[in-house]
């Protein structure tokens, strides 16, 4: 097998391909994306231990991975169809292999933030691909959507297991904790050679759209990291707060005017976008905000070791894992808000116990008051991205998956910028984690409220696709404003 056969070039007839190996490789795939993004929260004392570096840098091993991927979510779409679902996922799985393989050896902080810069650049390239080849596997849509959970299965088993494996692998080293994607990438691109080639159409591609979505994204989350260390006042965090609004402003206008933007204004008008983007936004917050916190609070102030501190997610990991079905079922008997405001509600008193227990609360005790923030994600996004993809024209709905994606993304990387920010100080370090859980509290809570606004979708208007007047028709249809 060769790289271009993996990446792009067809099987050499139509009868070696394997359509079982299409969702295989796509698991495969979002197995390691989501495992990365949890992973390195318990090797964060380890890597400072032997790399160096403060709070700001151990922000950055965990941000610059998340931010990547958020900002090129947003024309990752474009790009899979462009140039075909499988040359796409081959690519970016490719770069997500030789990136992991240049953050093991990682001589620096520099060079590991570096490389995980790229990481996240591959993992932003094979999310929309995974699900694309999912769907050019199978026309059934029975099969198609018994492929699509068992895909999502990946992502929550890596979920269930990133905080104990990255402490088992910590105890030997904290670079083992990439080694890991190394076989797994190779097996999924055994895979994606055996499956058949995918068709491609010249998509448009906003290109000063994405720079500017990139260079807000990347501004506002250094102003808040570089706010942990010099202060808010600092002229270095205003001027890249400066630069974040200019961007933002300039995106905004592109995306207005601009003859294929990536992101149409218009979607922003239906209420039911807005507000399951803010949840995805609240539970990635809370959760990898939470995540990142304990990690650091377990080891450093607690004194337990990395694979300590992945057992002590265990028991929110894994009911997370086994609570999809259930809440698809719920979503299915109260319809789409009872579930999604009530996993938002859930996290909010989770996050609340847990910022108001006394400091010297047992570790058992405090993996008990993780299971609602834990469970509160599993409950409430399921539903929210159905409802999402029902709400939105067909023609519509990888764009409104992509800023759906993009929210979750962004609302992990600000935590971890944010919530970080206030524990650099060694001395306010358990102040600084109470308040960052009571913001995380407040979001969630507040998104649970905007939860109850929903509406069920109404089937969209098939006919004159594209149209502004059928746009208009849908958002009526489905109970937005205009």
């Amino acid at each position: 097998m060769t790289l271009t056969t993996a990446i792009g070039r067809p099987c050499a007839t139509g009868r070696h391909s394997r359509p079982a190996a299409a969702p295989a490789a796509a698991l495969l795939g979002f197995f390691v994306i989501t495992l990365d993004a949890l992973v390195v929260n318990v090797a964060l004392p380890d890597i400072r231990a032997d790399l160096g570096g403060g709070m700001t840098g151990l922000q950055w091993v965990v941000d610059g991975y998340t931010l990547m991927f958020a900002a090129l979510l947003l024309s990752a779409g474009s790009v899979s169809d462009r140039i075909g679902a499988r040359a796409a996922f081959g690519l970016g799985l490719t770069v997500f292999i030789l990136s992991s393989a240049a953050c093991a050896p990682a001589p620096t902080l520099p060079v590991l933030i570096a490389a995980r810069l790229v990481q996240g650049a591959g993992a932003a390239a094979m999310m929309p691909s995974s699900l694309a080849l999912i769907r050019e596997a199978y026309t059934d849509p029975i099969r198609r959507g018994r492929a699509v959970a068992v895909w999502a299965v990946g992502g929550a088993v890596a979920s269930a297991a990133g905080p104990v494996v990255g402490g088992a692998a910590t105890l030997a080293s904290w670079r083992l904790i990439f080694i890991i994607n190394l076989p797994v990438g190779v097996v999924a691109l055994a895979l994606l050679a055996r499956t058949a080639r995918s068709p491609h159409r010249p998509v448009p591609f906003d290109v000063i759209g994405q720079i500017t979505a990139v260079v807000a994204m990347g501004a506002l989350t250094f102003a808040a990291i570089e706010a942990g260390d010099a202060g808010f006042g600092a002229p270095v965090v205003q001027a890249a707060g400066a630069v974040a609004v200019v961007s933002l402003v300039v995106f905004l206008i592109v995306q207005a005017r601009g003859a294929h933007p990536m992101v149409p204004l218009g979607l922003l008008r239906s209420r039911t976008l807005v507000v399951c983007a803010g949840a995805g936004f609240a539970f990635m917050a809370a959760f990898y905000g939470m995540v990142f916190l304990f990690s650091l609070y377990l080891q450093t102030e607690r004194g337990l070791t990395p694979l300590q501190t992945g057992l002590a997610f265990v028991p929110m990991t894994v009911l997370s894992a086994f609570l999809n079905p259930l809440a698809a079922r719920a979503a299915e008997r109260f319809g789409p808000r009872i579930p999604i405001a009530g996993g938002m509600f859930l996290m909010t008193g989770g996050l609340i116990l847990l910022a108001t227990v006394p400091a010297g609360t047992p570790v058992w005790l405090l993996a008990l008051l993780m299971l609602p923030v834990g469970l509160g994600g599993p409950l409430s996004m399921p539903p929210a991205t159905a409802l999402l993809v029902n709400s939105v024209p067909a023609h519509q709905a990888g764009t409104a998956g992509g800023v759906f994606n993009t929210s979750r993304q962004l609302g992990g990387a600000l935590a971890v910028a944010v919530f970080g920010a206030l524990i650099a100080d060694r001395a306010s370090f358990l102040p600084g984690l109470r308040t960052g859980l009571l913001i995380a509290a407040v979001i969630a809570g507040t998104a649970g409220l905007a939860a109850m606004a929903l509406r069920p979708p109404r089937p969209p208007v098939p006919s004159l696709r594209g149209s502004a007047d059928t746009r208009q028709v849908t958002i009526h249809k489905t109970g937005e404003r205009p």
